[in-house]
């Protein structure tokens, strides 16, 4: 694919910012770059690209960030290193950070500036990265298209006049775009997977409560919001969730890591059986084009020593969703019901962020219990499949990239949408089943929209999806990113 075509020329040492992010860490491990060098390289690109993507929002000072640069190569030069030492990261605006403008796209939080970082931000700067701004979300990380009135719409990195996705749109463009080397996100319906397949770059939703939540979160729910990293390879994503993951005191649903997932990729996947699950027998509204890309996709899968079934598993499709549906307003709906109770907040919120309140509003104890029951069935139903399978697959979308004033699509294959969300049904799957599940990006239409497809593991099985996504990357006759 063609490059996105800047006023500028990409900067000398444009170079470095091709380089992966595992090759970054070890460039500067190992003093064949400097952190400056590093650092200057991606704030060049920021300063060529980002003005027509819109993807990094609350950029620092240039003059701080290289700064703090100039002071990692001091800390070097005296054997301080660390996983992510000295490599430029924007973190996701729905993320607390120390100091720096989290505004989660909301006119609400325009200026607010947090006191303290969310756990896995506080990893990544013990980790030795260094925090250079912010990346763009829709308003509260509600619905697949990243706009907001707090900073504007984000643009997709391949065709300026289409969504990038979202809500994890901005880290999706500016890792498309190579602005930065690798990028954080989160997922709940989708919001990893989502802007990864429609930026043609990796995306990874982990197991629920790998990555601890918080401090910010009521640490006792049901956890369906999870963190996760995207790359533009999978050993870059398996190298931020060495980070990111692990057991944090303060988040009772995490658990330890098994080990490092950047070194369990070094031993290559033996391949198994994947079930397809396609359209689920026509349930899912999906637009013409994008089954034949994932099942083309499935074909080189082969090459890489897995084999694919279709499958049409046995249960309500329809319940799942409206227990989705249920869950989430009962979830973010209720979270964001304090700013809706206030006459002057609630006139800032977006029509989708009242409808979740309102609707939360209306929901009765045994309809969420309700909800989680039916959520249980489909976590029985997953571990009955991963007894024959290793995986599962499904398209990440159900429509390609549309246009960027459009907010959502209220009509899919010549079928209504009833919500702001129902058209990302799909992504729906591994979120109730606690699951991990990586988007792989599969290619192009004939208009050159991407398109990504998402494999689902059993619970907890996070390195065997990601060795899955690693074997598969081998088989692609492109490169990723724009």
């Amino acid at each position: 694919m063609m490059r996105l075509q800047t006023k500028h020329a990409v900067p000398p040492a444009g170079d470095i910012c091709r380089l992966s992010a595992v090759e970054l860490a070890d460039a500067i491990r190992h003093k064949k770059l400097s952190v400056r060098e590093v650092v200057t390289a991606f704030l060049d690109r920021i300063e060529a690209v980002n003005p027509l993507v819109n993807a990094i929002v609350s950029l620092r000072d240039r003059s701080d960030i290289l700064r703090e640069a100039d002071a990692a190569d001091i800390r070097r030069a005296d054997g301080e290193t660390g996983t992510l030492f000295g490599l430029p990261i924007a973190i996701k605006d729905l993320a607390s950070t120390t100091g720096l403008r989290t505004s989660f796209g909301s006119p609400i939080f325009a200026d607010f500036v947090p006191q303290e970082d969310d756990f896995f931000v506080e990893r990544i700067r013990e980790a030795g990265a260094i925090i250079i701004g912010k990346t763009n979300v829709p308003e509260f990380g509600l619905g697949s298209n990243t706009y907001n009135n707090v900073f504007g719409p984000t643009l997709n990195a391949f065709d300026p006049a289409l969504t990038a996705g979202g809500s994890s749109g901005g880290a999706a463009v500016a890792l498309a775009l190579d602005m930065v080397p690798v990028a954080d996100g989160s997922d709940f319906g989708g919001s990893l997977r989502n802007p990864a397949a429609w930026n043609n770059v990796y995306g990874f939703r982990p197991s629920q409560g790998l990555v601890p939540g918080g401090p910010d979160f009521e640490v006792f729910h049901a956890q369906m919001g999870v963190e996760g990293p995207m790359g533009r390879n999978v050993a870059d994503m398996a190298l931020l969730l060495d980070v990111q993951s692990g057991y944090h005191p303060q988040a009772p649903l995490s658990y330890e890591k098994p080990g490092s997932f950047l070194e369990g990729l070094a031993v290559p996947s033996a391949g198994g059986r994947i079930a397809w699950l396609s359209d689920l027998g026509g349930h899912l509204p999906i637009e013409p084009g994008i089954l034949e890309l994932c099942e083309a996709a499935l074909g080189r899968f082969a090459d890489a020593s897995f084999t694919t079934e279709p499958l049409l598993p046995d249960f309500d499709f329809e319940a799942l969703w409206q227990a989705f549906v249920t869950l989430r307003q009962a979830s973010s709906g209720c979270a964001l019901k304090i700013h809706y109770d206030d006459p002057a907040r609630r006139g800032l919120l977006k029509p989708e962020a009242i409808w979740e309140v309102e609707n939360a509003m209306r929901l009765s104890a045994p309809q969420i219990r309700a909800a989680s029951v039916v959520r249980t069935s489909w976590h029985t139903t997953l571990l009955s499949i991963f007894d024959r399978f290793d995986l599962i697959a499904l398209p990440t979308a159900q429509v390609f990239p549309f246009e960027i004033g459009t907010h959502w699509p209220r009509e899919v294959a010549g079928r209504a949408m009833d919500s702001y969300h129902r058209w990302m049904q799909v992504s729906a799957y591994a979120t109730l089943g606690g699951c991990p599940a990586v988007n792989v990006p599969v290619g192009f239409d004939d208009q050159g929209r991407p398109m990504g497809m998402q494999l689902i593991g059993r619970p907890r099985g996070d390195l065997a999806v990601l060795k899955a996504a690693a074997a598969y990357e081998t088989t692609l006759p492109w490169q990723t990113g724009a």
